[in-house]
């Protein structure tokens, strides 16, 4: 009677451990998913809004000159080449691949394809150049007389360039222009010592070529391509 009470007590814990732990299992909630966090890729450059910046340089030109009297051609010796400098303001537009925009530092229209942040483009349009005097000098009188000129000259302008956008809002540039100058005529007045009235002195060749190295920021207020 003992052993088996024994054995009926052993089966009773038993059978009460494993409802013990069945329980367990039941009210055990599992823990809550958690959706990883999206990772979202940065929208595309677009070259679209407006820019300002500065560049710096260099400029030559191998202008000639002829004179009608004694029709000899010569050069001037003051071609060397000048360091240039200076600013521009501009707009760009995008649309897919080409890019289509307004330069203003005394150039003119720009257009380009670009590939992300490069930029390669041609440039179209306008240039001036200021007072340009010239001195001529008489080598068997000694004597001279200067050329002025006090009006701007203007002529057409062409160059190509390439820009690369290295940060969001800024990039940089280096361009080649070649702006195209008409030949200038100089008459001689009469009462200038050393020299004949109506001597006529023409300067040809005046084309001036320049390479450009700057950097632009970009406004980028129409805001990026999604």
């Amino acid at each position: 009677m003992r052993k088996l009470f024994h054995t009926v007590a052993a089966l009773s814990a038993l059978v009460a451990t494993s409802m013990t732990a069945n329980a367990a299992d039941v009210t055990a909630r599992p823990a809550p998913y958690a959706p990883p966090t999206p990772v979202y890729a940065p929208p595309p450059f677009t070259w679209t809004g407006f820019y300002l910046g500065g560049n710096i340089g260099g400029a030559w030109r191998n202008d000639n000159f002829s004179d009608t009297l004694s029709g000899l051609n010569f050069s001037n010796g003051n071609n060397n080449g000048v360091f240039i400098g200076g600013g521009q303001l501009g707009f760009n537009w995008q649309v897919s691949n080409f890019v289509v925009g307004f330069e203003w530092d005394i150039d003119g229209a720009r257009f380009g394809v670009t590939n992300g942040p490069w930029l390669f483009y041609g440039k179209a349009g306008g240039g001036w150049v200021g007072s340009d005097d010239f001195t001529i000098n008489n080598l068997t009188t000694g004597t001279s007389i200067t050329a002025s000129n006090n009006n701007t000259n203007s002529g057409w302008l062409v160059g190509a360039g390439i820009e690369w956008a290295f940060a969001p809002n800024w990039s940089a540039k280096v361009e080649y222009n070649y702006l195209g100058l008409d030949d200038r005529t100089f008459i001689v007045p009469a009462g200038v010592p050393g020299f004949l009235p109506g001597d006529t002195f023409t300067q040809s060749n005046r084309n001036i070529q320049m390479v450009k190295v700057g950097v632009n920021y970009l406004f980028n207020w129409s805001g990026y391509r999604y």
